[in-house]
């Protein structure tokens, strides 16, 4: 019965450390956003306030503004509070209208 007992927990042991595998040399814990985009600048997509925050809206100030990734915030929303230079926040109101453009 013992000699079973250690064989299983051998097993389960080999089986588990095969899952852990250590980071290959090449790998980061955070990635870089890639080639989307870099640096937020919030000025060339002010032009998007006042308009609906659908998908393709939000995509074109993401470009426009030069961000890697964008956001959309309700006005009130609880938010992650860390600044990210890459992101571009846009903030709608009720109605979902863009009523403010900022990079953080």
């Amino acid at each position: 019965m013992r000699i079973v007992f250690l064989f299983l927990t051998a097993t389960g042991l080999g089986l588990l450390a095969g899952c852990a595998a250590p980071p290959g040399p090449n790998e980061v814990a955070f990635p870089s956003p890639g080639p989307r985009g870099g640096v937020c600048n919030a000025q060339p997509a002010q032009a998007v306030i006042g308009k609906q925050g659908t998908a393709s809206v939000v995509e074109q100030a993401r470009v426009l503004s030069g961000a890697a990734m964008a956001r959309v915030l309700r006005q009130g929303q609880a938010v992650t509070l860390e600044f990210n230079a890459e992101r571009l926040n846009l903030i709608v109101d009720a109605q979902g209208r863009i009523t403010a453009v900022r990079c953080g």
